[in-house]
Parts: C-alpha cells; structure tokens; sequence
C-alpha cells in the first residue's frame, strides 16, 4: 500500500486525488472470529478504510504489564483489514473516550491522588511515554510508509473540548514520531473547539453528524487550505442505562452524508460497527449526574450489534456510488441465529458467604478505593461491625458508583451515585453485627473533568456521626469463577447470587441472552463476560457472539444482585431487544 500525502488541494495517494471513505470498526469490541466478516461488509458498503481507537487501560492493565492476545492482537486486525484490501485510520489516544471505561486511560493512573491525566504533569507524560513505547514498535511495519495499511494517526482525540495546552500535545507529536511514526498525523475536534484542540503543522479535522456544510465552513475558516475531513460523522448515538433506546433515521444520515460528499470532504463514520462493551468495560458520563452507558454500543449503526446490515447500510451504500466504485456484490445477507427458549438455572451459590473464593482480603482503617487495591474493574466487597444495637445512620462521603448494604447478610437498602444517595437508615440487631457493602464498578466517566473518577467507597464511612474503623476490602474483579460451589437449591438465596445452568447446541451460531424477569447483574456464557444487564433497559437482551459457544453442552451463569426470576430461566433469542427508541 501506498503513503498518504496532503497538499494545500487535499488528500493523495499514489500521486492520484484522494477521499478517505472510512467507518469506525473497534476490534477489542468485536469477537476475534469475526473480524474478517465486519472488515469485509466494510468493503462492500464501498469503504476503502476504516478507523479503530486502542484501549490503554486493556492493552497495560498494570504498569509494565503489556498485552497485544487474543481479542487485543492489534497487528493481526491490521493484517486482516490489509488482506480486505482496506486502509486504516489509527487512533492510539492515549486518550480515547469511545464510551469506554475511564476513556481508556488505565485506572492505576489513578493510584497518584493528585495526578492531572492529560496534561503535562510528569507522572502522566512517563506512563504514556513508556505505553507508547511497547504500543508503537510492534506497528510499524503496518504504516503505509512501510507497505502496510495505516494512512495516518489521530493525536489525542477532541482536546479542545477539555483542555487548552499546545505544549501537551506538541510533546504527544513528539513521542510519535520519535517511536517511528512517519505517516500523517490528524487532531479532531467539535468544530467549536477546533483552536484549542489544533496543533501547528498538523491536519486538523472535524466532528459532527448533521449541518455538514455550515461545518466544513468552520473547518476552512480555522484550516484555510488542505483536506476537509470529518472524523467522526456521528449517525447514530449510545445509550445509557434508565434511558430509551437512540436511533436516527436512516433517510436523514443518508441525506447529511451526501451533502458531506459533495462538498468533497472526506469521511469516518461513527460507528460503522459499533459492537458491544463486553465485561465491565463501558464507560459513563458525569455531567453533574453520573449516568452509566449500557453493554450494548449498538450505535444505529449501518452493521448492527450482531454485524448484520441495517437500513443504513443500504442508504449509506447508494450515497457512496454518487461519489465512489462500489464492488459489483449484493448487500451481505444477515446471518444465522439461534434460538432457545426456557434454560434453567438450576444451581446456584450465595456470592457474601463464598467471596473469599473470589478475592483476596485486605486490611485497612479507612476503606480503600479499587485504585488503592489495584482492581480496575467489577466489585469490592467492604465489611466492618457496628458498636451498638439499635436504630442508625450510615453515611458516606462517596459511593462509587452502587453500594448494597446489608447487616449480618441481610439486605438493608441500596446507595446510588446516580441518585446523589449518601446515606441510609437502618436496625441494628445486635452489638458487633457485620456491616457489609458490596461496592460495584459500574463505569469510570470517559469525557469531560469527571475521568479522574476513582472506585469504591471515596472517603470515610460513619454510623450515628462516629467514623468506622477496622475495615476488610475484598476485591471481586471476577475474572474467573472457577471457585463458586453451585449447588441445587429449593429457593433462592437472599442476596447476591450466582446462579448456573446448561444447554445443548448442535450448531452454535449469534444469539441473544434474554434476562427478562432478572434484577441486576452480570452474565456469562462458556466463562466469557457477556456484560451487564438490568432490568430498567432500555436493553433486555445480551449479544452472544456465534464464536463463544460450542457443539454440545454450554454453560451459562448469571450473577443476579437482586432478586431472581422466579422459575430462574433465561432465553436464547434470535432477534436483539434494546429497547424503547428515542428518536
């Protein structure tokens, strides 16, 4: 593959004009298996390249301890999208938001109580120096300039919507290029904050999902020569949880598209598949009210959460034929699905009497937050005993971001970041009774000055004014579940549970995990974290990628932290329900 040039007239390739016609295509939220298909139907919709972001916090979940396996083999997605015949757009960050937890900057950043992640403060620039240093060496022969398909790299990404330091990301250029990165490098930003986010010498594009023409404007105004480019052309929207379900209509994107391409700007779609934030991975948006995002990144996308074609996918297609060849194949069909209904869950296991199967101890005065115990996701389990019987207050000064309380393993009531929720009444039966709290994880802020969000319980805890002391932290990350001891039971525990059970498959294919008539929890399927459910929506269904199941027996095991469905089954669907749209 050829390098990509800019001149003063716009992109060039192979000394020949050039438009970039990009869709955003994430491989940690996408199976590995099933890379070849999404990268393939990219093409046929008439892209010739598409743009992916790297997750940090995934790729070095501790300092020095660097991942690129499995669903993280970044060159092999590469390898992958240059064998489709597609070039691509690379958005390292460090920063990356993407609705992604912590906007991908790793959460033991946060260990340092005062560091100011996106900026020069010498903690920070280190860390993404050295994550640099083991990300970048591994890519470089995937550069255009070396053959490979990589165009050009984003610097940062939207910076002038959070901070204004021409020096921080000069000294980000810097460090890409003294790692080896030769090819063009790109900022984007909201056209509003297009002069904080810009930096000398390198190409400033634009982000936007209607009134492409008033907004190209802006980018000329601000970039008076050189390539119009909108990097993120937002034709869809994510969702959190209690909201509805967004959509846009497929006529009007289609219409905002053409209007784009006319004006002979350049493209990236955002999403052309948006995939799923499988695990404990999405992220949240705090502005002046915590509001988690769901596990479903679905987006409206023209690929669907399960990488079949949507309406957009047909408009978007026709669009790109007024402007570019289309290959001369139809539009891919959707694929199998499988449907099962009625699987019991017939085992099950109390979580507070077996945590310690699942975490280690640790011993503090005051609680200690996730950061402070080297956790990055799932749950801490906080207990402590109470003086006195008698009525009483809990108060806290943070919970971070759902705490369910219970006295001698009865539940007691619920703490909600969400709802502003501080403190709680209760009964205490006995002097020296157990206080619990099972603390969730339920997404770090990925936008705005909220990313310094650390976990857990922020702060000190009191009953009745007086500060408890003498607490036990026990981090339940729940990477593995390999220490439950399930067992049939006749009712269900009071309290969060796991529950267990199988089903038989002659041939596995996509699916929907159905939780209608569950609370709240996290499901897996065959050991792989599907995500979280809840019953408020807007989504009532989980994807299951066709790859994570098997002929034969599958497994399948829901951490319920409420109350059961009360046959205990779940269902396999062959259609997805995310809910109530919004418009």
């Amino acid at each position: 593959m050829s390098a990509l040039q800019i001149d003063a007239e716009g992109f060039r390739l192979d000394d020949k004009p050039f438009r970039i016609l990009s869709g955003g295509l994430h491989y940690f939220r996408v199976h590995p298996e099933q890379w070849a298909d999404r990268l393939r139907k990219a093409r046929l919709m008439g892209l010739n390249t598409v743009e992916t972001y790297v997750p940090w916090n995934l790729h070095e979940p501790r300092p020095g301890e660097f991942r690129m396996d499995s669903g993280l083999d970044l060159p092999a997605f590469l390898d992958l999208a240059a064998q489709e015949g597609l070039h691509v757009l690379l958005r390292p960050g460090p920063y990356i938001c993407a609705e992604w937890e912590g906007g991908g900057l790793p959460s033991w950043l946060l260990t340092e109580p005062d560091i100011r992640l996106r900026t020069q403060d010498p903690r920070y620039v280190r860390a993404v120096e050295s994550y640099f240093g083991q990300l970048l060496p591994p890519l470089l022969p995937y550069l255009a300039t070396r053959g490979g398909p990589v165009l050009a790299v984003q610097l940062e990404n939207e910076y002038g919507a959070y901070h204004q330091d021409p020096a921080h990301l000069g000294h980000l250029a810097t460090v890409l290029r003294t790692c080896g990165i030769d090819v063009p490098l790109f900022t984007c930003d909201q056209p509003a904050d297009l002069a904080q986010g810009s930096v000398d010498g390198i190409l400033s594009t634009a982000n936007f999902g209607s009134r492409a023409a008033q907004n190209l404007v802006e980018l000329r105004a601000h970039r008076p020569t050189g390539p119009l480019m909108c990097s993120e052309f937002w034709i869809g929207w994510f969702d959190r949880w209690g909201g509805r379900h967004v959509v846009r209509d497929a006529s009007d994107a289609a219409a905002s598209l053409d209007e784009l391409l006319a004006a002979g700007a350049s493209v990236n779609f955002y999403m052309f598949h948006g995939g799923t934030n499988f695990g404990f991975t999405n992220g949240a948006n705090d502005k002046h009210t915590y509001r988690p995002t769901v596990t479903s990144y679905d987006y409206d996308a023209p690929l669907d959460e399960a990488g079949d074609p949507t309406e957009k996918y047909t408009a978007f297609r026709e669009v790109i034929a007024k402007y570019a060849a289309v290959p001369d194949e139809p539009v891919p069909a959707r694929g199998d699905k499988l449907a099962v209904p009625g699987i019991r869950l017939a085992l099950s296991a109390p979580l507070l009497p077996h945590a310690s199967a699942l975490g280690t101890a640790v011993l503090s005065e005051q609680p200690m937050t996730l950061e402070e115990l080297g956790q990055d996701f799932g749950f801490v389990l906080y207990e402590t005993t109470l003086p006195a019987a008698g009525p009483a207050l809990l108060e806290t000064r943070a919970v971070r971001d759902r705490a369910q309380v219970f006295v001698d393993g009865q539940p007691v009531g619920v703490l909600e970041r969400e709802n502003h929720e501080h403190s709680i009444a209760f009964t205490v039966p006995r002097p020296g009774a157990v206080l619990s709290l099972l603390v969730e994880n339920q997404g770090r802020v990925n936008y705005g000055l909220g990313i310094h969000d650390r976990k857990g319980l922020v702060g000190t805890v009191s009953v009745d004014g007086t500060v408890l002391t003498g607490w036990t932290n026990r981090p339940l990350p729940l990477r593995a579940l390999d220490g439950i001891p399930f067992a049939e039971t006749v009712a269900s525990p009071v309290g969060p549970t796991f529950h267990r059970g199988t089903v038989d498959i002659d041939v596995p294919a996509d699916t929907f995990l159905s939780t209608a008539g569950w609370t709240k929890g996290n499901a897996w399927v065959n050991g792989f974290n599907l995500g979280r459910y809840w019953s408020r929506g807007p989504q009532h269904t989980l994807y299951v990628p066709g790859p994570v199941l098997r002929p034969g027996r599958n497994e399948i095991v829901l951490l319920e932290l409420h109350a059961a469905h009360r046959e205990r089954t779940v269902g396999l669907r062959d259609t997805a329900d995310l809910g109530p749209v919004e418009e």
